[in-house]
């Protein structure tokens, strides 16, 4: 990474890196998945390749608030689960960034993050069809489990432990390479029936666990060094405010619109990152 670069960032450029901060801040506590605009911020103001591993810190910062915010919501079986699959997934991801250059990664966050909006708008019209058929189940109210989760759906089954692996295993590949899986767990953790706290809860403790498995590899590939951890240093500060949002807020967003501006400002940064 030529970290030289990052000393050369614009007031607006860092302005924007600010506010995509305080935005990773606001999706680990209120709407997950929002963090992907941060991602095309990143990807638009620094070098590609290099803002992956620039931005992994400042998710690590949201994840450690989301954990303290959420910490009894967790639902470990699915966890569980989850993590060989997602493990196998991040060693592809790393594979792909050894061989990837710049330009491919700036292309291929482009297509990602083309790909998870339209894999989002797919799951909130199959929530919607759901709902009208009478198959959404849940009140939204979440009942108590050890945890505190909302109970998921019995996932024992041979076609259950399929779309854990497969969900695990894409998730692990888009989250090494774009820091981009949260689309993907959040498809997965709502057709399991997770609900608001559940599904915060379990999405916090499993992207802390995931994204501190990542460090090792990030810094193995060049992507943190010590220039970057300073950038990193300068950027958390934002992300605490914008969890203190996200917590006042989750109860009271209109959740339907703010996905809609989640989802056109992903579409945005990546057709921005896919032009020449």
């Amino acid at each position: 990474m030529d970290t030289m670069t990052l000393w050369h960032l614009t007031g607006w450029e860092f302005a924007a890196l600010a506010f995509a901060a305080l935005l990773v801040g606001f999706s680990k506590t209120a709407v997950s998945g929002a963090n992907t605009v941060s991602l095309a911020i990143f990807a638009a103001v620094l070098p590609a390749r290099a803002s992956t591993g620039i931005l992994l810190p400042v998710l690590i910062a949201g994840d450690v608030l989301a954990v303290l915010t959420y910490r009894r919501h967790a639902h470990w079986p699915t966890l569980w689960r989850l993590f060989p699959a997602v493990g196998a997934g991040v060693v592809v991801g790393t594979v792909f960034l050894v061989w990837a250059d710049d330009a491919v990664v700036r292309t291929s966050i482009g297509v990602i993050l083309l790909v998870m909006a339209g894999v989002t708008v797919w799951r909130r019209r199959q929530a919607d069809a759901d709902g009208r058929d009478g198959r959404g189940g849940r009140d939204g109210k979440v009942r108590r489990n050890g945890g505190g989760a909302g109970q998921p759906e019995a996932s024992g089954s041979r076609a259950g432990r399929v779309k854990a692996r497969s969900y695990g295993v894409l998730g692990g590949f888009t989250t090494m390479v774009a820091n981009a899986g949260g689309p993907v767990m959040s498809m997965y953790l709502l057709s399991a029936g997770f609900r608001k706290l559940g599904f915060l809860g379990t999405s916090a403790f499993f992207f802390l666990i995931v994204n501190v498995s990542k460090l090792p590899f990030s810094a193995g590939l060049g992507l943190i060094d010590g220039r970057s951890l300073f950038l990193d240093a300068a950027l958390v500060v934002f992300v605490v405010p914008g969890a203190f949002i996200g917590k006042w807020a989750v109860s009271r967003i209109n959740q339907r619109l703010f996905e809609r501006l989640v989802i056109a400002a992903t579409v945005v940064g990546g057709v921005q990152l896919l032009l020449p």
